[in-house]
């Protein structure tokens, strides 16, 4: 069981969370290359961010099953990944998604992505790509795996 868990742990990291890192890093240049009233390529990307972010919540849902089953649940690389896995989760939903949004509803408006504006987002995206980096460096390397890497 645990090697299904486990399987269906990345399987959901790969699908749901690799969607969102690359659409909302492509998001910031193409806001900028976008010409007032023609954000049809940002707002796939910022529909892609939403829907991918929603289903990415099977990740660590996955994870905390696949963790209970592996009896690490008290681990201090699992309890690191949890807090990075927040962390993560809190800039995509309180940072990233609201501001792709904001501009979304600018360029609908007819008005051009502010530069600073689009700056900043590449910046928290780059962050929240950064955590999840962390995250599956703490997942690969975990002290005491039994993998013998």
């Amino acid at each position: 069981m645990t090697k299904l868990l486990l399987s269906l742990h990345v399987l959901a990291a790969i699908v749901a969370v690799g969607p969102v890192t690359v659409a909302a890093s492509m998001f910031p240049p193409a806001a900028r290359r976008a010409g007032a009233g023609e954000p049809g390529t940002v707002r796939l990307l910022h529909r892609i961010c939403r829907v991918y972010a929603g289903a990415g919540i099977a990740v660590p849902l996955l994870g905390f099953a696949t963790a209970s089953a592996m009896g690490v649940l008290g681990d201090a690389w699992l309890i690191a990944s949890i807090v990075l896995t927040a962390a993560a989760a809190g800039v995509l939903a309180l940072a990233v998604l609201p501001r792709q949004e904001e501009l979304v509803e600018r360029l609908d408006g007819g008005a051009v992505a502010e530069r600073t504006a689009t700056v900043r987002l590449a910046m928290l995206t780059g962050v929240f790509n950064l955590l999840w980096a962390a995250v599956t460096v703490l997942m690969i390397l975990r002290p005491g795996s039994t993998t013998g890497a």
